[in-house]
């Protein structure tokens, strides 16, 4: 099976092709080599194809017409709550265009199934925990926006031109990157500040959970969902929800350091509360999460303590806003 990965560069998509390539499957990746979004090109392997091309481009049928994939994995979006707000038509421009594109030569070059990155941004302010995938889809950015209506038009696609798919909306995903984008998630704001010996930064009272979900069971997922014949809309997530004051007291534990946190006003765009059900995806893909916070958190830590062993690693460091964005 030869799979492309759009986005297959950047901090989710390096884990996904990971877990493909271990099955010994080809892969093809198409990424744009943003490093506002993390994206890099991979090194090491020869047989992963790889072309610099944006998704939302005319050069992506190219790719298509030469590689002739039969599932295709799309990860590439814009993924900033943030940026979404501030630049609309950028935000639109890839992740509502760029995924039609996707779904066009799908078609044309007879890919069997879509496995779509959406986000539980989708499902805006819950009005019940955890937020099941029946739960009304009000989402509060653009970003959420551009997501739905990706979601729509995949499910428009399938019934059209029976284009299989599984649409994956994704908690708030952490973990290690090697990239940093300068809008980077809330954890690893706080792993890089709290190593630096600064403050942790809150948007916020602190008080708002979230469902972190580490990028490896992510991965996971995404893989498992490739496998499966049924059009089907998943969370993935950990179905349980954490404080931000709860990760700080964690990091307590893991550091044995006295942390302080310094508190800001809110960011526009953010909700409350989000935890995801994961039983459907639990039941329909035989998967379920491999890592607590607590050992996520560990790795994170001990791979940025690594990194600045190495003065050309840290370089590459710049120290993160902390958005608690669901992504």
């Amino acid at each position: 099976m030869k799979v492309l990965v759009t986005g297959g560069a950047g901090f989710i998509g390096g884990e996904t092709v990971k877990r493909i390539r271990e099955q010994d499957e080809q892969v093809v990746i198409v990424d744009n080599g943003d490093m506002r979004e993390g994206s890099h090109k991979p090194e090491g392997d020869k047989e992963v194809a790889y072309y610099a091309v944006d998704v939302a481009s005319k050069e992506l049928e190219d790719v298509f017409a030469q590689e002739r994939p039969d599932r295709v994995i799309h990860l590439a979006a814009q993924t900033s709550v943030r940026r979404s707000l501030n630049h609309p038509v950028e935000d639109a421009q890839t992740n509502i265009l760029g995924t039609v594109n996707v779904l066009e030569q799908c078609v044309r070059y007879g890919v069997q199934k879509i496995v779509f990155a959406s986000s539980a941004a989708v499902y805006g302010n819950p009005v019940h925990l955890p937020i099941a995938e029946s739960h009304a889809a009000e989402p509060l950015s653009f970003y959420g926006m551009s997501k739905w209506a990706g979601e729509r038009y995949i499910q428009a696609f399938g019934e059209r031109y029976g284009l299989g798919y599984a649409i994956l909306r994704y908690a708030n995903v952490y973990g290690i990157r090697e990239r940093r984008t300068g809008e980077d998630g809330v954890l690893t704001a706080f792993v890089e500040r709290l190593l630096a010996g600064l403050p942790l930064d809150i948007f916020g009272d602190g008080r708002q959970t979230r469902d972190f979900i580490y990028v490896k069971d992510v991965a996971d997922a995404t893989v498992h969902a490739l496998r499966t014949n049924q059009n089907q809309v998943l969370n993935i997530g950990s179905s349980t929800g954490t404080s931000l004051l709860e990760v700080v007291d964690l990091l307590k534990e893991l550091s044995g350091r006295q942390l302080q946190p310094q508190f800001h006003p809110a960011s526009s765009g953010d909700i409350g509360h989000s935890i995801l059900d994961n039983g459907k995806a639990r039941d329909a893909l035989w998967w379920e999460p491999r890592y607590t916070l607590y050992e996520g958190l560990r790795e994170m830590v001990e791979f940025e303590m690594e990194v600045r062993k190495n003065p050309l690693l840290v370089e590459r460091l710049a120290y993160s806003e902390a958005s608690t964005s669901v992504i």
